[in-house]
């Protein structure tokens, strides 16, 4: 590392008795760069074997990488913690301004224990941290409320980043999320839960810090290679006009894309929900995270009439991608644009990871239709597939539980079935809600075996549109493929680059780039590094219960038609028990 590099910094703070302490951690930057190599080994020294997630000293660990603030789509921050979702490892990447702002305030990686007596908020500065009373802050139904607040009483407009959760965080359910930017999220494994156990409303963070390279003039010319890269690229163009929904259209051509519950891969009604419909008539302006080029983030307007005067409209501003229209529109039978924005908003400002949200809604659905649940169970509410309004009222109704069954769906689609049923169409892997991929046998092999049971833990997904549709991949092939990618893909969120420029930066660019700021690792040694990351990951889900053999696979998946016809049980389990030597 460069030296003086405030990217060794570490900030320890203790909710409960309101204090904090800066370490250097040079020992772990030079071992695993940052981000989320750094996070993973801060969070086998910080959180205790088979503690309980919402015990006061289970951690949560930001951290950050040696590109943020020195090079294009450097824009993540990782997010560990011990899930309340799974039980065991939890991970999640945000974007927006949250990577800059902690780099600038001069760490490299923050650490957060203890829990409040009240809720607070943390005002995190260059070398100073601040407990705020949030106490008028907590129980509110619209998440950014507290986010204005926090905004309007803090300084460093322009330059900070405000994290805040939601009425689904505060209720502790395990899906909830942390939101950064308005727009950003700490999605997946239940970050917000965490948050809200700590009574913990938000964090507020800036600062100045500079960043010093080792040869302005090497760097200058890498920088605006990377630079011309992001912007002259295909595969970056089209996320920047039109997003991941450009998917939308081209899977469900493919009987790829899951719809209602995935008794359907496709649906023909799907036309005005594809990206490319939805910006030509609704998208209203494009954002970009800190340090990006690229504005892949889609807002569309909802436009709607006050309930007591119709004569004038309010306009929400509503982001849509990928991934939402697929969990909040098809996979519940949505396929009415603003009925789908309607639905997404509500889960925005509850505070709840979309994609659980929507499989979990899609689950109570068909076993409302199946007569194994009856409205008690749904707090009076009857719902049916492609009703966006007893969907918003289930939003709510899940995130502040007010029945049994409720309330066991506020744990996940995993945890509601084992006690109610329904397992076999209960739609999650590792006990996380699937992604809008059915795509073939690598896609649910990389649910299955990926650290966070995540579609961008290994891409499974593009193994099989580019390999399995066409040609014959044997089980072992594809397992030693996801863990090559997931190897490599702990290298780009430790330098913390966006994923989707995994394009762009492959390892021997990343290799040039981080020798400018104080690193001398070639391609092979990240690789090796990126390995020793994976295994890391595994050392503490083992450590924590997690087992292969325990893995529950719903049977839906064998009997819906998938592009490639090779979705079986076989199949997975030739991967499965080849996999167990690998990783364990």
């Amino acid at each position: 590392m460069i030296e003086n590099d405030t990217l060794s910094k570490v900030l320890y703070i203790d909710l409960t008795k309101k204090k904090f302490q800066i370490k250097d951690r040079k020992d772990l930057f030079e071992k695993y760069l940052g981000g989320t190599g750094v996070a993973t080994q801060l969070l086998l020294e910080e959180c205790p074997k088979g503690i309980d997630p919402f015990a006061p000293e289970s951690p949560i660990i930001f951290a950050v990488g040696p590109l943020t603030g020195a090079f294009p789509l450097a824009s993540k921050t990782s997010a560990m913690f011990k899930s309340p979702h799974t039980g065991d490892l939890g991970e999640s990447h945000a974007g927006g301004r949250s990577a800059i702002a902690i780099r600038m305030a001069g760490y490299g990686a923050i650490v957060i224990k203890g829990k409040s007596e009240i809720p607070i908020y943390l005002s995190i500065t260059s070398g100073k941290v601040q407990f705020k009373n949030a106490t008028t802050l907590w129980g509110m139904k619209d998440g950014s409320i507290a986010a204005k607040v926090m905004r309007q009483t803090e300084k460093g407009e322009g330059l900070r980043a405000i994290f805040r959760i939601g009425q689904a965080g505060e209720n502790l359910a395990t899906f909830a999320n942390v939101t950064t930017e308005t727009y950003r999220h700490f999605g997946r494994m239940g970050l917000g839960a965490i948050f809200g156990s700590k009574m913990l409303k938000g964090i507020v963070i800036s600062g100045k810090q500079a960043i010093e390279v080792s040869n302005k003039k090497e760097y200058r010319a890498l920088y605006d290679k990377i630079y011309d890269m992001a912007t002259e690229s295909p595969l970056m163009k089209k996320y920047h006009d039109v997003g991941t929904a450009i998917n939308i259209k081209s899977l469900n051509s493919a009987n790829a894309l899951p719809v209602k519950n995935l008794q359907q891969s496709s649906i023909d009604t799907i036309e005005a929900v594809t990206g490319e419909e939805i910006a030509k008539h609704h998208l209203a302006r494009r954002v970009a995270c800190a340090h990006c080029p690229v504005a892949c983030i889609h807002l569309a307007y909802l436009r709607e009439p006050y309930d007591d005067d119709p004569y004038f409209y309010k306009t929400t501003p509503v982001c849509y991608d990928f991934e939402l229209i697929y969990a909040l529109g098809t996979m519940v039978g949505i396929t009415e644009p603003k009925a789908m924005l309607k639905l997404i908003d509500i889960v925005e400002q509850v505070g709840v990871d979309a994609m659980s949200m929507g499989v979990i809604l899609s689950w109570i659905t068909e076993m409302f239709e199946k007569n194994l649940i009856t409205k008690d169970d749904l707090n009076g509410i009857s719902i049916s597939w492609g009703d966006a309004e007893g969907y918003i009222k289930l939003v709510k109704n899940v995130t502040k539980p007010t029945t049994d069954f409720l309330k066991a769906c506020s744990s996940g689609v995993s945890h509601a079935s084992s006690i109610y049923g329904g397992k076999e169409f209960a739609m999650s892997f590792g006990k996380n809600e699937m992604a809008g991929y059915h795509t073939g046998p690598a896609g649910y092999l990389g649910f299955l075996l990926g650290a966070r049971h995540s579609h961008l833990d290994n891409g499974g997904y593009s193994i099989d549109q580019k390999e399995l549709v066409n040609t014959e991949v044997t089980p072992k092939e594809v397992v030693d493929k996801l863990l090559e990618e997931e190897a490599i893909r702990q290298i780009l969120s430790s330098i913390a680059v966006c994923f989707f420029a995994r394009g762009i930066y492959d390892l021997k660019l990343v290799s040039e780039a981080i020798k400018l700021l104080g690193f001398d690792m070639d391609d092979k040694k990240l690789f090796e590094i990126g390995k020793q990351i994976h295994l890391k990951k595994y050392q503490f889900k083992i450590r924590e219960g997690f087992s292969i053999d325990k893995l529950e696979i719903p049977e839906r998946i064998y009997e819906t038609n998938d592009p490639t016809g090779k979705i079986t049980k076989e199949f997975i389990n030739e991967g499965l028990d080849y996999a167990k030597n690998l990783i364990n």
